[in-house]
This record gives C-alpha cells, sequence and structure tokens, in this order.
C-alpha cells in the first residue's frame, strides 16, 4: 500500500517541476539575442533607405545630360559663323573667295557670346565647347526648380568618327553632369557635317 503511494505522487511532483517557468537568466538572454537580431535587422533597413534615394539621382544626371547633349548637337555645324554672309557655300574654314567672308567658325564661344538668349546666344556646336554652369538653367536663364545643388559641363572636341578622319568633319561632344553628393555621369555623342556647306 505505502508503495503505490509513493509511485502516485512521483507524476504530480514531476508536473509541478515542469511548469515553474522561465529563469531571469533564461529571460536575459531571450532579450539580448532578439535585440541583436533587431539591431542587424535595422541596419539592413536603414542602408536600404539611404541608397534608394542614389537612382532618383542618377536618373536626374542622365535627364540633365541628355537634353544639354541633344540641345548641343541640333546646333549647325558649319565652316562659318552661322552669321557668316558665306555660311550656305563655304568649302573651307577659312577667308577666302571659297571660305567665310569674315567670320571663320572656332572652337569656343565668340566674344560676347552666351547660351542664354535672347541675342548673342550660342549658334554652333563649337561655341559650347568649354560651356560649364553650376544650378542647371534653361536657354533663357531660368533656374530649373530642384536642380540647383547639380552642375553641368561642355567639352566638344575634333574626332575621327568611322571613316571621318580627324580633320574637322566630326566632332566629338561630352557632357558631364554632377550631382549634389559629388557623383558625376558623362554622356558622349558625335556630330557630323554631312556636306560641306550644310548648315545641319
Amino acid at each position: 500500500m505505502r508503495r503505490s503511494a509513493s509511485i502516485s505522487r512521483m507524476p504530480a511532483m514531476h508536473c509541478r517541476r515542469r511548469a515553474r517557468g522561465l529563469t531571469l537568466i533564461e529571460l536575459l538572454l531571450f532579450v539580448v539575442v532578439v535585440g541583436i537580431a533587431l539591431a542587424a535587422m535595422l541596419k539592413v533597413f536603414v542602408t536600404a533607405t539611404i541608397s534608394s534615394a542614389d537612382p532618383m539621382i542618377r536618373r536626374q544626371q542622365l535627364a540633365i545630360a541628355e537634353s544639354l547633349l541633344r540641345e548641343v548637337e541640333l546646333m549647325p555645324f558649319t565652316f562659318c559663323d552661322p552669321t557668316d554672309a558665306n555660311v550656305a557655300t563655304a568649302t573651307v574654314a577659312a577667308v577666302s573667295p571659297t571660305g567665310c567672308a569674315s567670320l571663320v567658325e572656332a572652337s569656343g564661344p565668340e566674344a560676347g557670346q552666351t547660351r542664354y538668349g535672347p541675342a548673342n546666344f550660342f549658334n554652333n556646336v563649337n561655341d559650347y565647347d568649354g560651356f560649364s554652369m553650376a544650378g542647371i538653367r534653361d536657354v533663357t536663364n531660368t533656374a530649373i526648380p530642384g536642380l540647383a545643388g547639380y552642375s553641368a559641363s561642355v567639352s566638344v572636341a575634333i574626332a575621327a568618327l568611322d571613316s571621318i578622319p580627324a580633320a574637322g568633319d566630326a566632332l566629338k561632344i561630352t557632357v558631364t553632369v554632377t550631382a549634389p553628393d559629388g557623383s558625376a555621369v558623362s554622356l558622349q555623342g558625335w556630330r557630323a557635317r554631312y556636306a560641306p556647306n550644310s548648315p545641319d
């Protein structure tokens, strides 16, 4: 009888021991492990959030560079300055009977020329060589909202293009746009003289 009573008491004692819960040390270890895991996850989220602005900046740089490159490429490419009397008939970049009357087109803007109109503005691809602006502006010299931290520069150089030798009948245009974070994007385009007397 006594033996069976001790056997029946054992399961009750065993159940009491299992239902006691977490100790303070176990609870502290759990909090530490969860804290480390949360800190690692927050670091990943912070890094992702910081770098999420980069694609927007890159797209803005490309849009500015493409716009400015297109503007330069649409300008006339002639032996003479477009205001010269012989601009449509000149076959050489020189003041002569078969060349310009008085204004040979050279690299860089002529004296007093500017990108911004309405008077004495850039009128040839070569005029853009060395052009730069801090804060993006349109051709009327109006600042474009939100782009004050960007800057752009243009380089125009004589270059060979396929079968066209580097003799002045092809130009390489390089537009570089720098973002507020200091990163730079460069786009290049080429402009060829389609015919000796063609301003297009």
